[in-house]
């Protein structure tokens, strides 16, 4: 029997969770190391993972399945094709910076005081949420997929509600009240779509009889499952509601500006950089393999929510007097592009929505993480309370100037060939809907910007004066996070060479092709 390295690399997290979460209250430090050296070890085998996927082999890979509830046709059933490899890898990646970034975060409140914050907790959560994570990328069981799709809403409750942002204008009492709203709204929005998703997975089950996703694929794709067509769209509209409330996709969105404002910026992070990319990764995975005919159905109607997102997203983050709740909308316009990629059923579109969910999730935590850092300094989350930092620590204003560079997608960074590749790929079969989505790229420079000025430059502000640069520690968090932005600007092809071969089979579950250019290439 060979090694079950799916599953260890869900089950490190998992357990390192219970270990850190077990650590003596006074051990606070000791928790903080276990939690990192657990990540990194999560890491590794995450890379052991990258490494012995074959783009070239089978779609599913390092497979595992063995019989869990059988009077249900429930079983344990992992596999990973590109895609997956490609958000693993992610995942493992950010959050031992997660955790570094957020080393204080959970420390007391005040020296001496009763008030305190269970820095265990806080750290073990994390990597329960990892764990949880890793698991929904390598589920191939739909009901296995579905249970941790909805038990990592727990953990990031506490983290949202538990451990929430300092920085508060009126006080430690109105944030307590806020960080209880935003935890509270966070819940119900993703509970409700995932009980909309329970109803459409009990209707798959009746229909099909199994909850495995490869042999339903096989059923509909060789004719021995005949799906009636209402069926398959009621069916895909419940799959697909979830995932838009986890991506978050328009109007489904509220809850994340109000989730990011009141995060620490680490657990913003892990939202928007990890936990919300499930939403998308799942679209790719379910929506489009389970129910060829209703994706292409529900298309136009997709696009069009896909190009509010992005003009919508970023029109509200030009607007923003918060950091945090400028970066939220932020990555609500650029989930527009990875929908609107996905949903563009091209080759161009899909891979570069797969690339820009890799992209966007070093991008956001460079600028997020940095975010904090500034933030932590000055104790304010509002862009009216700085200015002229880059005199006074000009590495970090120059490290947030490359987040937010990122952000826009400069040529010569990540996001940028992604951010090309999703709108390519949209204008070869939607052209009016690609012309319009690039006013969402003239915003984001726009907002980026405008952040960058009000901030650090100008004359330095009295409150800013001794602010300190980035400590080791930070620069630490920053820097391998900056070289990736640069190394896949220039250089995307590892990403592209893995995702590229599952994209194809994901088209080809659509049975779509990629349309011809009206006027051939001269020879």
């Amino acid at each position: 029997m060979s090694f079950p390295l799916l599953t260890a690399t869900a089950v490190l997290p998992a357990l390192g969770a219970i270990a850190t979460a077990a650590v003596p209250a006074a051990r606070r430090t000791a928790a903080k190391w276990l939690a990192l050296i657990v990540s990194l070890a999560t890491l590794v085998l995450a890379a052991v993972v990258l490494v012995r996927f074959d783009p070239d082999g089978d779609r599913y890979q390092l497979t595992e399945s063995h019989a869990w509830i059988k009077d249900f046709g429930v079983r344990y059933e992992l596999g990973v094709d590109g895609i997956a490899v490609a958000m693993i890898a992610l995942t493992a990646l950010l959050i031992p910076f997660i955790i570094l970034a957020g080393w204080h975060d959970a420390d007391p409140l005040e020296t001496g005081s009763k008030r305190w914050r269970p820095t265990q907790g806080f750290f073990a959560l994390i990597l329960l949420v990892e764990a949880m994570v890793i698991i929904s990328f390598e589920a191939t069981d739909v009901f296995l997929f579905y249970i941790f799709f909805e038990a990592m809403l727990i953990p990031m409750y506490f983290l949202i509600g538990g451990f929430g942002d300092r920085a508060h204008e009126h006080g430690e009492k109105a944030a307590s009240t806020q960080r209880s709203y935003a935890a509270v709204k966070f819940l119900l929005y993703n509970l409700v779509g995932g009980l909309i998703m329970l109803a459409a997975v009990i209707g798959l089950y009746v229909v099909a009889g199994n909850f495995s996703l490869t042999q339903i694929a096989e059923a509909r794709a060789n004719g021995t499952l005949d799906m009636a067509t209402n069926t398959e769209r009621w069916l895909f509209l419940g799959f697909f509601f979830a995932f838009a409330v986890k991506a978050p996709l328009w109007p489904l969105h509220t809850w994340l500006p109000n989730a990011m404002q009141e995060s620490t910026a680490p657990v913003a992070v892990l939202i928007t950089a990890v936990v919300d990319k499930v939403g998308t990764f799942a679209m790719l995975r379910f929506c489009l393999q389970l129910f060829p005919e209703a994706s292409t159905w529900a298309t136009p109607a997709i696009l069009v929510l896909a190009l509010i997102s992005i003009i919508y997203g970023a029109l509200l983050a030009v607007g923003q007097r918060d950091i945090k709740r400028l970066v939220a909308y932020a990555s609500i316009s650029h989930f527009g592009f990875i929908v609107l990629g996905i949903f563009a059923m091209t080759s161009q579109g899909q891979s570069g929505a797969t690339l820009y969910m890799v992209n966007h999730g070093i991008s956001t935590a460079a600028l997020m993480l940095v975010a904090g850092f500034l933030i932590s300094r000055r104790g304010s989350r509002l862009i009216a309370d700085y200015g002229g930092v880059q005199k006074v620590a000009p590495v970090l204003a120059g490290t947030f100037l490359i987040g937010g560079l990122a952000t826009l997608s400069l040529p010569g960074l990540a996001p940028f060939v992604s951010e090309f590749l999703v709108l390519v790929g949209t204008f070869a079969r939607y052209p009016v809907i690609g012309i319009i989505a690039t006013v969402g790229i003239v915003l984001a420079a726009l907002y980026t910007l405008v952040l960058y000025q009000r901030t650090m430059t100008g004359p330095v502000k009295a409150e800013v004066e001794g602010m300190p640069d980035l400590r080791v520690r930070e620069l630490v968090v920053v820097a391998p996070l900056i070289v990736l932005l640069i190394f896949l600007g220039v250089y995307p092809k590892p990403v592209t060479d893995i995702v590229n071969p599952a994209v194809k089979q994901t088209l080809s579950d659509v049975q779509k092709k990629d349309p011809q250019p009206e006027v051939e290439a001269s020879k």
